[in-house]
């Protein structure tokens, strides 16, 4: 006989699962995952593999060329016909570079579990494992059936070109993702808003010369930089969250040549799509100030903004609801950073991100997760599946 849903249930039975939770969580951490590692990809998507298969899961790894494996697990939830698709999504790789462990192992230290993506993204494949197990072991069902494809992809961290075809295929089955990437702040805000990312690099090249004996036949390529880079800036609205950083700049060879060469590669952030288009145009428009030097300039928008929409909002009133149920006040927030889940709300499917773990320190040697937040924040997701 199928239970009742009731959101409580599940966050008891995820407390005394709690333990398993975390050896997962070590486990999968210490399957270093960096980006450019196809091979260390490969073996962690094998063993999560595995790990889906024992809660009931259809599993298939999708091999990119250029990538490592994409996980594709897949549950039907209810009986009878599925109505409809929920996608929860995520990514198996992390910034790490295989080694990283040896200088930041995964502890468990003062209720914080630290160690390398324990934060971005592992803890959120822990959490959506186990929301899964919880639903099975205590037999809750949808009011309609419906199917669940977890899918995580295996380059997020480097742009998504190998698995953004893959997700936004997903994405337009689905009726609304979720997104188990990391929560915001220290009370777990919930993402209904993020930036669009983008990069642009500009080369200069002009004419060495003798810096003393004939600086006027040189073309100081540095120079020229130096003058677009101010152009570049002016092009920034920061109240209406577009902005550009200039995060890496190269050129030169020694003090007494005038610079051949420079290079200068640029940040860009947008809140609203139609941003983007606008930014590339002025960007690409850019001419030498200095005739004889040769500009050129590659990259664009890479990730569109998650724009803040009714049915978003509408999420996340759920799962404030849900919240509530467990004595919890969940908030939303607007952040900085990108996701898989920009290109799933672009597409205009209803998502919501941010349902991963509580922690902070993404991508830095103190990265962390609070571990007493884990039950509850699988209960979220757990309760999402069955009530989106």
């Amino acid at each position: 006989m199928r239970s009742p849903f009731s959101i409580g249930r599940l966050h008891d039975y995820l407390g005394h699962r709690q333990p398993a939770m975390v050896s997962l969580l070590r486990e999968l951490v210490q399957r270093e995952s960096p980006s450019h590692d196809k091979v260390a990809v490969d073996r962690l998507a094998g063993f999560l593999g595995g790990e889906w298969r024992q809660r009931g899961a259809r599993v298939k790894l999708i091999r990119p060329r250029t990538a490592g494996a994409i996980l594709r697990a897949e549950v039907k939830l209810g009986r009878g016909k599925p109505q409809g698709q929920l996608l929860a999504l995520g990514h198996l790789d992390t910034v790490y570079a295989v080694g990283t462990l040896e200088k930041m192992p995964f502890r468990v230290r003062g209720g914080r579990a630290f160690g390398p993506g324990v934060f971005d993204m592992k803890g959120g494949i822990v959490q959506g494992l186990f929301a899964l197990e919880a639903l099975q072991e205590l037999e809750m069902e949808p009011v309609s059936p419906r199917q669940v494809v977890f899918l995580f992809t295996s380059d997020e961290e480097i742009g998504s070109a190998a698995g953004r075809q893959v997700l936004e295929r997903e994405a337009r089955r689905s009726r609304a993702v979720l997104v188990l990437e990391p929560s915001a702040g220290p009370n777990g805000s919930l993402k209904t808003a993020r930036k669009g990312v983008g990069e642009f690099e500009l080369i200069v090249e002009g004419r060495a010369a003798h810096a003393g004996l004939e600086p006027e036949k040189g073309v100081n390529a540095i120079e020229e930089l130096a003058r677009q880079i101010i152009r570049l800036k002016k092009l920034e609205r920061p109240r209406q969250g577009l902005t550009l950083n200039v995060d890496v700049i190269e050129g030169g060879t020694r003090t007494n040549v005038v610079a051949e060469r420079a290079r200068a590669l640029v940040d860009v952030r947008i809140t609203r799509k139609a941003d983007g288009p606008r930014v590339e145009r002025a960007v690409r428009k850019l001419k030498p100030v200095d005739k004889r030097a040769k500009l050129v300039i590659t990259g664009g928008i890479n990730r569109p903004p998650l724009e803040r929409t009714a049915q978003g909002a509408q999420l996340f009133r759920q799962a404030r609801s849900l919240a509530e149920e467990l004595g919890l006040s969940l908030k939303e927030t607007a952040v900085g950073g990108g996701s898989d889940g920009n290109f799933t709300g672009a597409l205009g499917v209803p998502t919501l991100d941010g349902l991963g773990p509580v922690g902070g320190g993404a991508h830095s040697p103190g990265e962390f997760i609070v571990v007493q937040h884990l039950p509850e924040r699988a209960a979220l997701v757990a309760g999402l599946l069955l009530s989106v």
